[in-house]
């Protein structure tokens, strides 16, 4: 089972920057789908962002169009969310997921803060 790991959270002020890093211990070329979920305090766990394996078909939920973009690096194993113009509703824990094989690898997390 790939292991991932995000980084890159913190606390920024509103209409600010931030790129979320995910590294997998393991070569992610052959994993088809990777992306981002946010879980606010109190709320479910929602999907934001998700970019397959060729980087051909990317999905942004309409919140966060024209302000956050995916990547993959696939040589560096790793999957970014540069998120722009944040606002205080992207507050939350950022997990990072991998579909492989019919099983989802999930990332322990990364806390992101908005402030106003």
């Amino acid at each position: 089972q790939v292991q991932l790991v995000e980084s890159g959270g913190g606390l920024v002020q509103a209409g600010g920057s931030l790129r979320l890093s995910c590294a997998a211990s393991t070569s992610i070329f052959s994993i088809n789908v990777m992306g981002w979920y946010r879980q606010a305090p109190g709320k479910q766990r929602g999907l934001v962002a998700a970019i397959t394996s060729g980087s051909s078909t990317n999905y942004y939920v309409d919140s966060v169009k024209g302000r956050f973009t995916i990547s993959r690096d696939n040589a560096k194993n790793t999957v970014y969310l540069q998120m722009n113009s944040l606002k205080p509703k992207d507050t939350g824990t950022y997990y990072c997921y991998g579909d492989i094989d019919g099983l989802r690898a999930w990332g322990p997390g990364t806390q992101v803060t908005v402030s106003s």
